[in-house]
């Protein structure tokens, strides 16, 4: 018996900016990622997260355990922070990364012309077994489906939310240096990745950059480089000096961008914006010297842009940059140093939900 994919019936994964139910974050938790006070400093990062996206939409927060509901409401209501618009999910988690982890939506329009929504579920290793244990996280997409009752793909495949990134009108980023690294899917081909992605997300063009950012465990995910701001215009990183160890990855990368071409031969335009620096102490959990910061993990939700901040000098253009494609949404910068060092940021924690 043949199977029907998600494609056949219609289905694509929507862009970022379509109009969210709500969005899913992990309450931190994980003394391992974020070991001493760095566990109440992410806190702080939290906080103020959701303080500013509970505004606009709802937070779908998990917690642990009852417990931990209790600590982080109490922690919340300290902080003045109103709480109405969170769905409290208790269930036992790892980590954080709800991008790689949560369910990654696709979307239809039925014979009313109303939206219907179903869940892709790719399996989650971690970024190749780096941090086990990550079977808890791995379930949350089967866990969205069952409550919710929202209709689910299984692909058997393992990808991460942060891995790719899509336009809405066919055409999806990803990275070589992570979708063809072999700690994923060994048996899969680039041919194969890319005909599993347009069945299972609607797609029907992939385009290929190469490496990530320096200090990205992850690999090099493509939503700490290459982001689309809507269906014709990309945002990329880059760095103006030579000597930066990203430098000649971004560079490699503009390039790629700027002689792709979307489904109809027309050529994006490409903006960009500079690596922002910051000094850590020390090194790393995993012992790296540099963090993947960057204003390309910013997260569109239903009336506001979230972009991490990190240095002065080009924290302004970020603003000015996403307040231009997004005029009709609130822009908030969030300083992000204490966030990233854990190897992520606003949209690492963040996914978007649909349906419920």
């Amino acid at each position: 018996m043949n199977q029907t994919f998600p494609k056949d019936q219609g289905y694509v994964m929507p862009p970022e900016w379509h109009s969210h139910s709500g969005t899913e974050l992990h309450w931190p938790e994980n003394r391992e990622t974020w070991p001493g006070d760095r566990l109440e400093k992410v806190e702080k990062v939290y906080a103020e997260i959701i303080r500013v996206l509970s505004r606009y939409e709802t937070i779908h927060l998990f917690v642990s355990s009852e417990l931990s509901k209790k600590r982080v409401l109490y922690l919340l209501q300290r902080e003045k922070i109103v709480t109405r618009n969170i769905v409290w999910q208790v269930k036992k988690i790892n980590d954080v990364w709800a991008r790689d982890c949560g369910p990654i939506f696709i979307a239809k329009k039925d014979t009313n012309d109303s939206w219907q929504y179903a869940i892709t579920n790719w399996e989650y290793n971690a970024w190749g077994g780096k941090y086990p244990p990550f079977d808890d996280d791995n379930r949350i997409p089967d866990y969205f489906s069952q409550k919710y009752n929202i209709p689910k793909f299984d692909t058997n495949v393992v990808l991460e939310g942060g891995a790719i990134e899509n336009n809405g009108d066919g055409i999806l980023l990803t990275t070589e240096s992570v979708l063809l690294n072999k700690n994923r899917n060994p048996a899969l081909n680039r041919n194969q990745i890319e005909d599993i992605l347009k069945k299972f997300l609607g797609q029907k063009k992939i385009i290929w950059l190469k490496n990530g950012l320096a200090g990205d465990d992850t690999d090099g995910h493509i939503d700490d480089i290459s982001r689309f701001l809507n269906e014709r215009t990309i945002v990329t990183m880059i760095s103006e000096d030579p000597d930066n160890v990203n430098y000649k990855a971004l560079q490699e990368n503009l390039e790629i961008l700027r002689s792709a071409t979307d489904c109809y031969g027309r050529p994006f335009t490409v903006e960009t914006l500079p690596m922002p620096e910051i000094k850590i102490e020390g090194t790393t959990v995993d012992g790296s010297e540099y963090v993947p910061a960057s204003y390309a993990n910013f997260f569109i939700a239903n009336g506001v842009v979230l972009i991490p901040f990190y240095d002065k000098r080009y924290d302004h253009q970020a603003r000015e940059l996403f307040q231009r494609y997004f005029p009709k949404r609130e822009i908030v910068g969030t300083p992000c140093q204490d966030l990233v060092w854990g190897q992520g940021s606003i949209h690492c924690i963040t996914q978007q939900l649909y349906g419920l």
